[in-house]
């Protein structure tokens, strides 16, 4: 079988951490956790290393060695989960900087790296990673004195829209910071993509964007960064109430051409997102029909004067978070589930 081809466009991607580097008061880093959001950090990493990305942050230290390894020893990579039990020699091998998230943490890093650096990681009203509020206070002066390279928090609800209730929980979250941090001695860190588009109280010395990068929402303005092209395995006539695909969920109401193309939920391409979702052929949109399988799907290509070779999923017209929409959920969800499959292609930066 054919596969799917995912084109990245490395210059887009460094565009794009360009003009969120010029919309932040601050130093800007670069999150490539998950392996750059699915993309390639081996790719992705270098390319925003060379535009002028300093600092990286990944989720747990097997990251952080591995783009180590890609990097090498100038950039400080930060860690999220903070140092685990059992992260020590890799922390110490790879020159990686955890940010602590508790109590516990601390001791076990003060203890097994005395002066190694670390950050900190405060919780603002997210509940999920940092020292709450009176954690953070019985610490403060103690972790201070250790000369932390980042104190740091998560904005929960960055991409809300001004009228969505959850939106004033970003000041409530920026007040807290302010409150847990006025006055320190240490550079912090609030503003993700979504926080850098909140404005100049939000991004402190330090901001992190992440999605924005690589051209998914809250950034509007971002340059598309992937495009799917799936090739077409097979195209067939469909007579007025033959069916297409598993369980019989569509049926042609009339003489309906039906192309077969090689990818499916097993390439990240969500089944949810069947009954709404296009595809294109240039400047034709065509429907997909039916159920989203594990290996193909069925396009409905009637309006095309030929039959195609491959069709787009993903374009400048049609973004992850379009493909996002349809499935019932986020352009996150969509760039990491992106299948080991497809023949990646990357355009230079």
């Amino acid at each position: 079988m054919a596969v799917a081809e995912l084109t990245i466009d490395l210059k887009a991607l460094c565009d794009n951490w360009q003009a969120l580097s010029s919309h932040s008061q601050s130093d800007t880093g670069a999150v490539v956790k998950a392996d750059a959001y699915g993309l390639g950090l081996a790719k992705v990493a270098p390319a925003l290393a060379a535009a002028g990305a300093r600092q990286f942050f990944v989720a747990a230290c097997e990251e952080g060695v591995q783009l180590r390894h890609i990097l090498g020893s100038g950039p400080e990579i930060f860690v999220f989960s903070g140092h685990m039990d059992g992260d020590t020699d890799l922390i110490t091998q790879a020159n990686l900087t955890p940010l602590l998230n508790s109590i516990d943490q601390m001791l076990r890093h003060v203890e097994a790296l005395p002066g190694h650096s670390f950050g900190l990681q405060l919780d603002t009203g997210m509940n999920r990673l940092g020292m709450e509020d009176a954690e953070w206070r019985a610490l403060r002066d103690i972790a201070l004195a250790q000369r932390p390279a980042l104190v740091m928090s998560h904005l929960a609800c960055a991409d809300a829209t001004p009228d969505e209730p959850e939106f004033a929980m970003n000041a409530r979250q920026l007040q807290s910071f302010v409150d847990m941090t006025d006055e320190i001695d240490a550079p912090r860190s609030l503003a993700a993509t979504g926080g850098i588009l909140l404005g100049e109280d939000y991004h402190f010395d330090l901001t992190r964007p992440g999605i924005g990068m690589y051209g998914g929402m809250p950034y509007a303005n971002a340059r598309p960064v992937v495009t799917l092209s799936v090739p077409v395995i097979q195209t067939r006539d469909v007579l007025p109430g033959e069916t297409v695909g598993y369980s019989n969920t569509w049926t042609a109401q009339k003489p309906t051409r039906v192309a077969t193309i090689a990818a499916g939920y097993a390439d990240g391409l969500i089944r949810a997102m069947g009954g709404d979702a296009w595809l294109w052929a240039g400047d034709t949109r065509c429907k997909v029909l039916g159920r989203i399988s594990m290996d193909m799907i069925g396009v409905d290509v009637s309006d095309l004067d030929e039959d195609p070779t491959a069709l787009e999923l993903l374009n400048d017209r049609q973004p992850v978070d379009m493909l996002a929409d349809w499935a019932g959920t986020i352009g996150y969800e969509i760039l990491t589930s992106m299948g080991a499959r497809y023949a990646r292609r990357y355009l230079p930066a």
